[in-house]
């Protein structure tokens, strides 16, 4: 908060001049009791035996002193044995609003993350089926974490890792086989484990319609086409999906890639000449229990195929190869077991795995109904993939819902709630408090009040009402917010930040007649709303949701 840090800043350098030391048990925080002030401080006490001084003397000296450096900005009450009570003036909230007018869109940014480089990895679904809602869950959060991490300072690169080497993606291109092959009526043989959803008959057909002397192919010949067409068809529709849902990746990684160039064996002959990777029973193993894990782990199979942790071990290792200070993985919450094994291998490949590498899990999506959970079945008529829920709801309602709660815990997604245009539908909420703000602006130009683009000390010194104060207060904590949300890898902390400001919005709206009476104080509180309506805004870009002006 910028009065925490103002007074913090100050009471340092009074504390200085006295040739005091800065006490490890000195608290500036905000009273219990907001009638008490703004902030209170308990310097006086524990500063009372360096000082040779009673702590109410001390305290007496401690409000002279911030009151020569900040003059009328602050009044001072000492409480108590030697409590140190400080209310700033009205002037200084007021002064939001005009750093809101001079930063506009950049409102609430810092330089918290000093240009650290972070590779944000997020979504990464195999491409063998279209993205389901869990899928849209973690491709919410991950674009949101991106924008809100580059808003705190942070150089932030978006990736998606393309799983398209390993057994998944070999399924893939037997299923499509099979469904050809049963297309032209050709005897099939299915396996137990093949993917047998209406999008692999689909692919099929397509692909034997281009090309129709697929079937009589060498099996091996035909399986590759299949397997490509299907896996490009699939990772096409995926971008079409996350460019309509408003997520971007600069960067499309792929699997095949670290095999082809030789660089996860290159890793795994590292890890051995280390003393880190070993030879037992056929199997090559990570001693993964040296470095954090509870056990070892296998990286390559006595039938001489490799695990997955062997390849996102060298994937990692190529991540901090191209410069990257951290990498940060979106995943799912069911791997939530893989997060210790996986930082055995970042301490292995020489890095801090509680600075350079982090995890936020995703939890599981409940889709309702009017209250009544939806089969998560396409057999079932309902339907469950991203594309689907685009269909009813829109990306700005289903952004907004993935991060109204903590990605690590379960989401109620209720579909007939995000349509409803009422006050109980919490995307409807915040950003009809912006379309109301900007629907008072319009009504104030259509009475002629003229509000300039910059204000100045004068035009917003009547915002002196406690109700006009509140929402200066609200509006100026967005800093905070993208601060913490920024360090705590929590985009969500952006979405409650919202509902609170919107909240004091339309309270706000609903017991103050803005426009009539007095102009000055008239065009004061539109400034102020005005202000408040680029908040909503920016934290709403955070978010990917857009700010209508009328709704």
């Amino acid at each position: 908060m910028r009065d925490l840090l103002l007074l913090t800043s100050t009471f340092h350098d009074i504390v200085r001049d006295m040739g005091l030391p800065w006490p490890d048990k000195a608290i500036i925080a905000p009273p219990r009791d907001p009638r008490h002030g703004d902030l209170a401080t308990n310097l006086a006490l524990v500063l009372t035996r360096q000082a040779g001084m009673t702590p109410r003397a001390l305290a007496e000296r401690l409000a002279a002193a911030l009151g020569d450096r900040l003059g009328s900005l602050v009044s001072t009450d000492i409480a108590g044995p030697g409590f140190l009570n400080v209310t700033l003036a009205p002037a200084f909230w007021q002064r939001v609003v005009m750093d809101v007018e001079n930063q506009g869109d950049r409102f609430g940014s810092s330089s918290t993350g000093h240009g650290r480089t972070v590779l944000l990895e997020y979504v990464s679904a195999n491409p063998t089926g279209p993205l389901h809602i869990g899928h849209g869950r973690g491709a919410a959060v991950g674009d949101s974490l991106a924008r809100v991490l580059r808003f705190a300072g942070y150089d932030v690169t978006t990736e998606y890792y393309i799983n398209d080497a390993g057994r998944q993606m070999r399924l893939l291109g037997l299923s499509v086989y099979l469904r050809l092959r049963e297309a032209v009526h050709l005897p099939v043989s299915w396996p137990e484990d093949y993917y047998h959803g209406d999008y692999i008959r689909d692919i099929a057909l397509e692909l034997l319609e281009a090309r129709p002397e697929l079937s009589g192919l060498p099996e091996r010949e035909a399986m590759d086409i299949c397997f490509h067409y299907a896996m490009n068809s699939i990772l096409e529709g995926i971008k079409a999906d996350l460019a309509r849902f408003h997520v971007e990746h600069q960067v499309w990684f792929s699997e095949r890639s670290l095999v082809d160039a030789g660089t996860v064996e290159a890793t795994l002959d590292d890890l051995r000449r280390r003393g880190l990777a070993y030879d037992q029973d056929g199997a090559l193993w990570f001693a993964s229990s040296g470095c954090g894990d509870d056990k070892d782990r296998v990286l390559r199979k006595s039938d001489g195929s490799l695990t997955y942790f062997a390849s996102d071990i060298a994937y990692h290792a190529n991540k901090y190869a191209r410069g990257f200070a951290e990498a940060l993985d979106v995943w799912g919450a069911d791997h939530h077991g893989y997060v210790p094994r996986m930082k055995a291998a970042v301490t292995a490949l020489g890095r801090n795995a509680d600075t350079d590498f982090g995890v936020v899990l995703i939890q599981l999506v409940n889709l309702l109904r009017a209250g009544e959970q939806v089969a998560m079945s396409t057999r079932s008529g309902e339907f469950v993939t991203l594309a689907e829920v685009l269909d009813e709801v829109g990306t700005d309602a289903a952004r907004f819902m993935f991060l109204s709660r903590k990605s690590d815990s379960p989401l109620d997604f209720d579909l007939d709630l995000v349509k409803q245009r009422n006050m109980d539908n919490p995307v409807y909420y915040v950003q009809y408090a912006h379309a109301r703000i900007a629907a008072l602006l319009r009504r104030a130009e259509d009475r002629d009040l003229k509000l300039p683009l910059r204000s100045d000390e004068s035009l917003l010194a009547p915002l002196t009402g406690e109700a006009d104060l509140a929402l200066l207060r609200a509006t100026e904590r967005f800093v905070d917010a993208v601060t913490d949300a920024a360090e705590t890898r929590a985009p969500h902390g952006i979405s409650f930040y919202l509902m609170d400001l919107a909240g004091r919005l339309h309270s706000y709206y609903a017991a103050t007649p803005v426009l009539g009476g007095d102009s000055a104080l008239t065009l004061a509180r539109l400034a102020m709303l005005r202000a408040v309506g680029r908040t909503l805004a920016n934290g709403l870009a955070l978010l990917g949701v857009s700010a209508p002006d009328s709704m």
